[in-house]
């Protein structure tokens, strides 16, 4: 099975630039890149490692970085205006 990747860079690529900048200024925002990267993380590290897991905490950790990754689509929308 062929992975694809989940980072930021790949789901939002036309937000490339202004995600680095608000990386770097915006707090609340950093707070979400970081949390969004925690979990895709451990999300890849279990599939890319068929580490053990249970089926109801991953499909929860996917879900996780869904609601992560659209707070963070709608905020960088909100940015863009």
């Amino acid at each position: 099975m062929q992975l694809l990747p989940h980072d930021l860079e790949h789901e939002f690529p036309e937000f490339s630039g202004l995600m680095h900048d608000l990386r770097a200024r915006d707090p609340k925002l950093g707070h979400l890149f970081e949390r969004y990267d925690k979990v895709n993380g451990a999300i890849v590290d279990i599939e890319k490692n068929k580490k053990p897991f249970q089926d109801v905490e991953f499909e929860e950790m996917k879900k996780e970085r869904l609601r992560v990754k659209d707070e963070i689509y709608r905020a960088l929308q909100a940015q863009r205006r």
